[in-house]
């Protein structure tokens, strides 16, 4: 893992207006995300983990605060259409619970997308697609659809096109939430293979602690504030202090 910084998040806040209610969903949130490191973060229901992940994959505009990815800030209008679209077409690659692929393109289309509207030529989407469909190990369903793949392949296909690009960061939304524990096993070693070759710096949302392990660091969300931290080990007391963690956390709000 390099020590070059990729995300830096500063004092950022977030606050939904209604007619009669004032939510604070995010209060003074400041982390970093390392070149090549994994941080995933972890909350009760209502914490502001997706808020979080959002504002930094330009889907919601922040309050207040910071957010510089590669040493270059980003303000508010960034956040905002036609800006949003281009600073996540350079900046962000999405993994999402659901697979979000669309379901009439093949294997090798859905991968291709993020490239063709990038602008890249022909000859160049033929590549990398070939070579990005090799690495997540798909050859043989190159020509499939969602539909004839099992849930553990459609998430392979998403990770290959969120790395098609190969942004600076991967925002993974619960990546294996949808997935028995075998296949998210599976799921989270082949990722994270890919992590350690591209050297992509992933920022993780998920509710399992088991999937945390696999993290460099933990960030515990509790009513939109970062409480807590934990440096895995990768060892099998990981799993043991990140629930102990959450419990903490959980306890605090009963």
């Amino acid at each position: 893992m390099s020590e070059q910084l990729i995300l830096k998040v500063s004092q950022l806040n977030k606050v939904y207006e209604a007619a009669d209610n004032r939510v604070h969903a995010l209060k003074n949130v400041s982390f970093q995300l390392s070149k090549g490191e994994c941080v995933a973060i972890m909350g009760t229901s209502g914490s502001g983990k997706s808020t979080l992940l959002n504002i930094i994959g330009a889907m919601d505009q922040p309050t207040s605060g910071e957010i510089e990815i590669n040493n270059m800030k980003h303000y508010m209008n960034q956040f905002k259409e036609p800006h949003a679209t281009l600073f996540r077409r350079e900046n962000i690659g999405f993994v999402f619970q659901s697979f979000q692929l669309l379901k009439d393109l093949t294997v090798e289309e859905n991968i291709a997308l993020p490239l063709i509207l990038k602008g890249l030529t022909a000859d160049e989407v033929k590549q990398r697609v070939n070579e990005m469909i090799a690495l997540v190990q798909l050859e043989p369903w190159s020509k499939h659809r969602p539909i004839e793949l099992s849930g553990g392949q459609q998430q392979r296909v998403a990770i290959g096109r969120a790395l098609i690009t190969k942004p600076p960061i991967i925002l993974a939304d619960e990546p294996t939430g949808n997935l028995d524990f075998n296949t998210s096993t599976e799921i989270l070693k082949s990722l994270f293979e890919m992590k350690i070759k591209l050297q992509q710096s992933i920022l993780m949302v998920t509710h399992d602690a088991y999937v945390a392990t696999y993290a460099d660091r933990v960030l515990f969300f509790n009513d939109g504030e970062i409480v807590d931290e934990y440096r895995c080990q990768h060892s099998h007391q990981d799993m043991d202090t990140i629930l102990h963690k959450f419990k903490v956390i959980m306890e605090r709000n009963v």
